[in-house]
């Protein structure tokens, strides 16, 4: 089968869509599919590579705005594809939906639902044409919880057609690591067993709500150390409200870690936090490698996927979204 993945960004791109995206894309490859993903490059440059059956194809990008990189080239690449026999499409990213229209042969679309549109309420105004148009041509909608399928204004009207298909990452990357380096990462970052090291992954976007955290931090009476592993738009904001808090030397920002130290990370630290305060947050994969690491976790109550993947009282904490006490007061499940 010849199936065609769509969205905006992909690896070496880090974040939980492209890391879920990669992961899918290079299984089916494996299994003996013929694997095509289109998405835009970070330049404008365009860019196409094949590994086996698997073939990337990265646009120009010309523009950015709202959050959403803008490619003319993607439909020019969307329409000249041939023999597709599964179109599925990475949501939100309106340039997809008009690069999943222009596919020949009208092949069958299957939606992959990330989150709402939280932030860009007057573009979804000018929008929602084309969104409502993509979800009703869609066979299925793929939703990462029931929570959100329940809490979505949007997937509500769609229920019918909405499959759960929880997100899942390779467990064995955690399974046997080397305690030498471990314990290094570990003495590295916080040698007194009495300071907890907190540990978050993920791209500093808006709304992950790593403000909250920071001030939480500040309040907390417990000694405490942070490690922030990701980049993003934010970080600039969060290194000067940290500078400000007075936590220089206990937060620490680790930028892009790769595949082989990242699980080492998890497994050098005490507690994960995943402190996202809106809805653009829909399940929080990372959570998944935290508890495949061994590590309780403690997350928000957004109604979408994040308290589905930690369970309070079970697997971690769940707390209010932008409460800095509540991550700040010490608790048990």
């Amino acid at each position: 089968m010849h199936i065609v993945h769509i969205y905006k960004d992909y690896f070496p791109i880090l974040g939980g869509i492209e890391n879920h995206l990669r992961a899918l894309a290079e299984g089916q490859a494996a299994r003996g599919h013929r694997v095509t993903v289109l998405v835009t490059n970070t330049t404008n440059q365009e860019q196409r590579s094949e590994q086996g059956n698997l073939t990337i194809i990265k646009a120009a990008r010309r523009f950015h705005a709202a959050s959403t990189p803008l490619s003319p080239a993607m439909l020019r690449h969307a329409s000249a594809l041939k023999d597709v026999e599964l179109v599925h499409l990475h949501f939100p990213f309106p340039p997809g939906d008009l690069a999943a229209l222009v596919v020949p042969g009208a092949p069958p679309l299957v939606v992959s639902y990330h989150s709402d549109i939280v932030r860009q309420q007057s573009l979804l105004l000018a929008y929602r044409p084309l969104q409502e148009l993509t979800l009703r041509r869609a066979a299925r909608i793929i939703s990462y919880s029931p929570d959100y399928i329940r809490s979505s204004p949007v997937l509500r009207r769609f229920a019918a057609k909405c499959r759960v298909a929880p997100l899942s990452v390779a467990v064995e990357r955690f399974a046997t690591l080397d305690s030498s380096r471990v314990a290094e990462l570990r003495n590295r970052y916080n040698n007194d067993v009495d300071t907890t090291l907190l540990l978050f992954v993920g791209r500093l976007r808006y709304y992950k709500g790593l403000h909250v955290l920071l001030e939480a931090l500040a309040r907390c009476r417990r000694p405490a150390q942070l490690l922030l592993v990701g980049i993003g738009p934010e970080e600039a904001r969060l290194r000067a409200q940290r500078d400000a808090l007075g936590l220089s030397t206990q937060v620490y920002f680790l930028g892009e870690v790769d595949d082989v130290e990242l699980p080492l990370i998890y497994a050098a630290s005490d507690v994960f936090v995943l402190p996202s305060h809106l809805r653009a947050e829909g399940f929080g994969i990372v959570q998944i490698e935290a508890q495949a690491a061994g590590l309780p976790t403690i997350c928000t109550e957004l109604g979408t996927g994040t308290s589905y993947v930690t369970q309070h009282a079970v697997t971690g904490i769940v707390v209010p979204p932008a409460d800095a006490d509540a991550f700040a007061k010490p608790r048990r499940p």
